[in-house]
Parts: structure tokens; C-alpha cells; sequence
């Protein structure tokens, strides 16, 4: 027998319609702007469906911090959009540098966050510069694996973990919980450059 055969059956937890509202104003929210159609007729259709998606498939709930500083959201994002014509630049010169293309890797990241929803955005910052793309994410280590360009040396590899827990920093400063960011404040982050 395999190892999964011995577990206990998951009990899906009793969802309210008080837990599922935001979730279905959202959905309609989405459906409405994926058509481009915000007519009654649509956005009641869009209603049915979403109520349809949250009955029947079970969608884990996102544990928030309950925190969202508006002052590091924005600092977050004035870096986010430097960072982005910077990386925007290296990327054309590559394009056009006469040595060809740059050698590229996949990289192992450890982050200090063990919340799904905070790795997640991490992620997406460093995926939405250009360079990099996440491969895959082991929740288990709280570990993304990018595949980045212009690694050349461990030197690089490790100029490239450290933007990825700066990035982590910011993301703790912005909506971490609030342990999180007096790990922060007290320099327990592993390695997390401020």
C-alpha cells in the first residue's frame, strides 16, 4: 500500500456565505473585466459561475497578516518600476552586445516567509523584472527556483539570492505579519541586505 493510503480523510472545512461574499464579488468583479461587459446579464452569469467555482472546488484559505503599510507599498513600488527599466536595459543590451547571448541558470532561493501568499507575491516582483522566471516553488522550504540570465559566477548567484530577500524585505515591510517584521527590525532575516 502506498504511504497516502494511510492517511486520514481531509474534513473540507464549512465555508459561510459570509466567508465566500468577497470572494464571489471578486470573481464577478474578474469575469465582468475579462469580457469587458459589465451589463446585468453578464455580470449574473458571472455570478452563477462563481458561485458554481466556490461550491465545488475547494480553494484553501489565504492566511493575511491583518498589516499593510501604505508608506513601504509605496517605496515598494518607485523601486519596482526602477528596478524594471534598469533590468529593461541590461536585457537590449544583451541583445545587441557583440559577445551573444549570456549564459543563464536556475537558481535556488530560501526565503524567510513561510505564508503562501507572501512568496507568491515575491515571486511575481521578481518574475515581472525582466531576467528572471520562476521555475517552480517548494512550499515546503519556503524555496522558489528562478531561471535568470547573465549568471556567470557564483558571485552572480549570490548577488541574485540577495536582490531576491531584498525583495522579501520589502514585501515584510509592506503586509508581513507582524512577527515577520520584527524579525526584520531585528536583523533575524537570513542575509536579507536593507
Amino acid at each position: 500500500m502506498s504511504p497516502s493510503a494511510h492517511r486520514a480523510p481531509r474534513i473540507r472545512p464549512k465555508n459561510t456565505l459570509r466567508t465566500e461574499l468577497p470572494l464571489l464579488i471578486w470573481l464577478v468583479l474578474v469575469w465582468g473585466a475579462m469580457w469587458r461587459d459589465f451589463s446585468i446579464g453578464n455580470l449574473l452569469f458571472g455570478l452563477i459561475l462563481a458561485f458554481v467555482l466556490v461550491r465545488v472546488f475547494y480553494l484553501p484559505p489565504v492566511q493575511l497578516s491583518g498589516r499593510f503599510n501604505p508608506f513601504w507599498a509605496a517605496v515598494l513600488a518607485a523601486k519596482f518600476i526602477w528596478w524594471i527599466g534598469v533590468a529593461s536595459f541590461e536585457i537590449l543590451w544583451f541583445a545587441v552586445r557583440p559577445q551573444g547571448a549570456p549564459q543563464s541558470a536556475v537558481v535556488s532561493v530560501r526565503l524567510d516567509i513561510k505564508s503562501d501568499l507572501l512568496i507568491t507575491v515575491v515571486g511575481h516582483i521578481v518574475s515581472l523584472i525582466p531576467g528572471s522566471l520562476v521555475v517552480e516553488v517548494d512550499r515546503r522550504n519556503a524555496a522558489i527556483y528562478f531561471h535568470v540570465i547573465n549568471i556567470e559566477s557564483d558571485e552572480d548567484v549570490r548577488r541574485f539570492q540577495r536582490s531576491v530577500r531584498m525583495i522579501e524585505a520589502y514585501v515584510i515591510r509592506v503586509m508581513g505579519t507582524k512577527e515577520s517584521h520584527q524579525a526584520l527590525k531585528a536583523g533575524r532575516l537570513s542575509e536579507v541586505e536593507r
